[in-house]
């Protein structure tokens, strides 16, 4: 039983693969990003190989949602990039960042590290953010606001010492 069962998915991979990888380099414009999506779907499948009804279908969606993930991933860093050098662009005399905000942010307790890193990091509203941590919005805003409060103190006692 397990022996076919393997050689069924591995007829399937040999199949289906090359088709699957093909598209989402389509979609993706990167051999490597366009493997490691359809890697990742045919792992999920396998995973699941046993509930699923339609292999060919899962691997589709599947994929498709790797995609869109991947998409979202890139528009954020794009984002950042602009908002980063809108910044540079209005401030060129700025230092630039002190590579210790990254351990600070680090430094801060879960309940205020986790909202700063979702909203800042990851670029997600707050209504978002709210809905993953399980906390009213409120409660989001209030922790960011402690949060910029804890690193502003830290980072302006850094900056009166390096003086």
């Amino acid at each position: 039983m397990k022996r076919s069962r393997e050689r069924a998915a591995a007829e399937l991979f040999a199949a289906l693969y090359p088709r699957l990888a093909g598209w989402c380099r389509r979609l993706v414009d990167d051999d490597e990003t366009a493997h490691e999506i359809a890697s990742e779907a045919f792992t999920r499948l396998w995973a699941r190989w046993t509930a699923v009804a339609e292999p060919q279908g899962f691997l589709y969606v599947t994929a498709a949602n790797l995609v869109r993930d991947h998409w979202r991933r890139l528009e954020r860093e794009r984002r950042a990039v602009r908002r980063a050098t809108v910044e540079a662009a209005v401030n060129p005399t700025a230092q630039p960042a002190d590579p210790s905000v990254r351990l600070l942010v680090q430094s801060l307790p879960d309940r205020l590290r986790v909202p700063i890193l979702l909203h800042y990091y990851a670029d997600m509203p707050i209504r978002e953010v709210s809905v993953l941590t399980g906390r009213k919005e409120g409660t989001v805003k209030s922790d960011l606001h402690a949060a910029r409060e804890l690193l502003r103190a830290h980072l302006g006692r850094s900056l009166d010492h390096a003086r």
